[in-house]
């Protein structure tokens, strides 16, 4: 009987040491990969936070306007218009430097933007896709603007300083409204993309 009543206890010892090695395992498991889907979920949020992307005409049209609330305004595919398009405001871009400080024009103003973007791009940066905007008229009312890696099928009138065009095809004419917009445009091509910029018609000051 006492042997019996010994390996009982034994037996029930054993259990109790197993039980509370089972319970202290969760308490060791690691949570630094606990964070990551967060900060995947912020990069994407604030990549798209910077641009109005759109498919439609309606949203293209509202996205011009100086209520668009983003400084970039990108296509997922051609659109076509019969009527003068629009460009206004003037929207602060958020870009920083390598320090982390906002990047600001020669006036210590935040840098500004307005730009069209007529293509998608992979997250190298690397264009994947062209698209056309047809419109009788297209102007540019603020600084900074800039139509991008696509094709404008009709004449663009630029009234703010700093415009670019990077690998854009105009397929048109392209009409400075002033002499300080025509002073401070500029193409600015980026050499990794194989499509360099063209004017089809004039490039001219308007009298």
């Amino acid at each position: 009987m006492k042997i019996k009543a010994l390996v009982l206890a034994v037996a029930v010892g054993a259990t109790l040491f197993t039980g509370c090695a089972k319970k202290a395992e969760p308490a060791a498991a690691p949570k630094a990969d606990a964070a990551k889907p967060a900060a995947t979920e912020t990069k994407k949020t604030d990549a798209v936070a910077t641009a109005s992307v759109v498919d439609t005409n309606a949203a293209f049209e509202k996205a011009l306007t100086k209520d668009g609330g983003k400084y970039v305004i990108a296509t997922l595919k051609d659109l076509t218009f019969d009527k003068e398009l629009v460009v206004e405001g003037s929207f602060k871009t958020g870009k920083k430097d390598a320090n982390g400080a906002l990047i600001k024009d020669a006036n210590g103003n935040e840098q500004t933007q307005r730009k069209i973007g007529l293509y998608t791009q992979d997250d190298k940066h690397n264009v994947t896709g062209r698209f056309t905007l047809t419109a009788p008229k297209l102007t540019f009312n603020g600084d900074f603007g800039s139509l991008e890696h696509g094709t404008f099928k009709g004449d663009l009138y630029i009234a703010g300083k700093n415009f670019k065009l990077v690998n854009q095809k105009i397929d048109g004419n392209v009409y400075f409204l002033n002499a300080d917009a025509e002073k401070t445009f500029t193409i600015a091509d980026s050499k990794t993309d194989s499509q360099a910029t063209v004017i089809t018609g004039k490039k001219e000051l308007k009298k």
